[in-house]
């Protein structure tokens, strides 16, 4: 089992080592946590695929797991990595894959609403409205998106078309991503906060970019709505919807923790968590009964 954990999460929080032997008990099937450390901007796989290449027992092919913006990762591993070992399972909780419209963990407190009311009053400025120059200036969801027409890259939906599944799990009452159906890949039209679109009306899709619409159409694509917030998830959920994608004996489960590569990014984040009452040292995975 290869997992991706979040923003604050790492391998060494209790929850993390918790989650990693869960699965691997009920699976049966060996996983491992693998961490990425700070680097450039355009490094966010290299270390992780450095590691994945180096762990012996996955040259038979793993499956992963990610977490949140740790889906993200664990997606380039799948896209982006030269001379790995296959990927055949990945299961992403709670994904990022769409990006995100607003402030996170955003509630009633004040100053989430005065940031809210902030953003609000800006989104549809020609800055933040410019298309064109996030595609030119953001470095890596472009690329794992393939949004770009002049470098599309066809490897990279090939990599990603050949997943045995793809299990995406969104939860119903996400207040950290916006929208949550980004978990799905769905999000709003451009230049716009309303509706939502499914995936499935999304350029990503109707044009394939990364495979995706050839999965659902083999029926390899399993959309999970499940009850509760953001990586709230359940022994129950975990054992139904996570555990049957890792108990393929010739597989192994390897699970990843991503720190994230942009210390000023990874600041500005913790200070409004802080701002909120959310300590930076506080995971954000919890697992219920």
């Amino acid at each position: 089992m290869h997992f991706v954990a979040g923003i604050i999460d790492k391998c060494s929080s209790e929850v993390v080592t918790t989650f990693t032997e869960n699965l691997s008990n009920w699976s049966g099937s060996q996983g491992y946590c693998v961490e990425i450390g700070d680097g450039v901007s355009d490094s966010w796989t290299m270390p992780m695929l450095e590691q994945v290449k180096n762990i012996s027992e996955l040259s038979e092919g793993y499956n992963i797991v990610g977490l949140s913006q740790g889906t993200l990762i664990g997606r380039g591993v799948v896209e982006l990595c030269d001379g790995a070992p296959p990927v055949k399972n990945f299961i992403s909780v709670g994904g990022v894959h769409a990006g995100i419209a607003s402030i996170p963990f955003c509630g009633s407190e004040r100053i989430c609403a005065l940031l809210d009311q902030l953003i609000e009053s800006m989104v549809y400025t020609d800055w933040v409205q410019d298309i064109s120059a996030y595609l030119e200036g953001c470095k890596f969801l472009p690329k794992l998106n393939n949004e770009i027409n002049a470098t599309r890259n066809s490897t990279y939906k090939e990599r990603f078309a050949s997943l045995q599944n793809l299990v995406l799990i969104m939860f119903e009452q996400d207040t950290v991503l916006v929208p949550k159906e980004t978990s799905w890949f769905g999000y709003y039209p451009d230049g716009a906060f309303y509706p939502v679109l499914p995936a499935q009306e999304t350029l990503l899709y109707t044009e394939d970019w990364i495979g995706l619409k050839i999965l659902d159409e083999a029926g390899k694509v399993k959309f999970i709505n499940v009850s509760g917030g953001h990586l709230e998830i359940s022994t129950s959920d975990m054992k139904t919807y996570i555990v049957p994608y890792l108990e393929d004996e010739t597989s192994r489960q390897v699970v990843i923790t991503e720190t994230s590569p942009f210390n000023w990014l990874s600041s500005i984040w913790h200070f409004f968590l802080e701002l909120i009452g959310f300590s930076k040292d506080q995971p954000l995975l919890r697992m219920v009964d």
